[in-house]
């Protein structure tokens, strides 16, 4: 009898002291924008390797479909209740979602933001992102380049992200304008430019029919497009797809788009991307659970990089077709850094 109760007392503790063990380990949150995107499919690969390096517990949540603010902030409510040290999101609406971003912050959870940031950017406690302004115009920079005195003739269509305009999405789509040389007017948003070679703007919702659906109604504005700015690559490859459909897939349209996921890069390496500006999720990712861990231990929040706002984690052109002036990688080199 002694030896069972011995056993059973030696037994509650291995379990006791696997619940404080488990206990220890911080719980750290991860909200996306959506599930199915290959960014976010990356970044949590990302967020949960370094999780299981470091000693962290990641619960993720994404949204329904991109702009769905509602279950994000349902996602933050989860983890402030749960007691969470800390999260990285990637906002569906820049703006909307910035009162319950306080709320996490006044109970106490460290707010990193990924990929896009808020508005104002100074709403979180950090931003590691793109340079989404410096990636748009890299793009720019390639295409004017690449049209020579052209240029000054083109008609461009935009597939752009969302009406609400997110950080992201302007702020990509005006870089791209500086870089081709198109005077942007409000800093802050898109569709007040007056420049004749615009042909319009059209949503996408980042998607590859989202981007379908937008490039077939841009041309019936403007039949004679010859440059296609893309939000991102799904939303490049659904613009491709009206082309070729409207028989103008012969090379007569530049298609430029951000992202550097393995399929954009394989689709600058067949033609169908001239040129894409690369990013780095994972890298955001792993880099915001070590941010949150450090900060659970010390109450150290991360800095950013030298002379902006945020930390930036970096971008680079990819085309095969280099552009004098215009700093790129290759796409074998794209293809090594890819990801999805």
């Amino acid at each position: 009898m002694f030896r069972v109760a011995a056993a059973g007392a030696v037994m509650l503790g291995l379990v006791a002291g696997s619940a404080a063990f488990a206990q220890d380990k911080p719980i750290v949150g991860l909200i996306t924008k959506t599930e199915g995107n290959p960014f976010f499919v990356k970044m949590r690969e990302g967020a949960q390797a370094k999780a299981d390096e470091i000693g962290i517990e990641l619960r993720t949540f994404a949204g329904k479909f991109d702009g769905d603010n509602d279950s994000q902030i349902a996602a933050i409510e989860n983890l402030i209740a749960s007691g969470a040290k800390g999260f990285a999101i990637v906002p569906s609406d820049s703006s909307a979602i910035v009162p319950t971003i306080q709320q996490a912050r006044d109970a106490g959870l460290l707010v990193i933001v990924l990929d896009t940031p808020l508005d104002p950017i100074d709403a979180a406690d950090a931003t590691f992102a793109t340079d989404n302004r410096k990636a748009g115009h890299l793009i720019g920079a390639w295409a004017k380049g690449t049209l020579g005195d052209a240029a000054a003739n083109a008609k461009i269509a935009f597939l752009d992200l969302a009406v609400n305009q997110p950080t992201v999405d302007y702020l990509r789509d005006q870089g791209f304008m500086e870089g081709f040389g198109i005077d942007v007017k409000d800093a802050n948003k898109y569709g007040d430019e007056d420049d004749a070679r615009i042909c319009g703007h059209e949503v996408t919702g980042g998607a590859e029919d989202g981007g379908r659906t937008a490039m077939e109604t841009l041309l019936q504005k403007c039949p004679d497009v010859n440059v296609v700015y893309a939000i991102n690559e799904p939303a490049a490859a659904g613009g491709f797809e009206a082309l070729k459909a409207a028989g103008k897939d012969d090379g007569s349209v530049l298609i430029v788009a951000v992202d550097g996921g393995c399929p954009g890069v394989a689709n600058v390496k067949d033609g169908v991307i001239g040129a894409t500006s690369q990013q780095y999720p994972l890298l955001m990712a792993s880099l915001a659970m070590e941010a949150i861990k450090k900060f659970a231990e010390t109450g150290e929040k991360p800095a950013v990089t030298e002379g902006l706002d945020f930390f930036d984690t970096g971008a680079q052109l990819v085309t095969d077709k280099p552009v004098d002036g215009v700093e790129s990688i290759d796409t074998a080199k794209g293809t090594e850094l890819c990801w999805g």
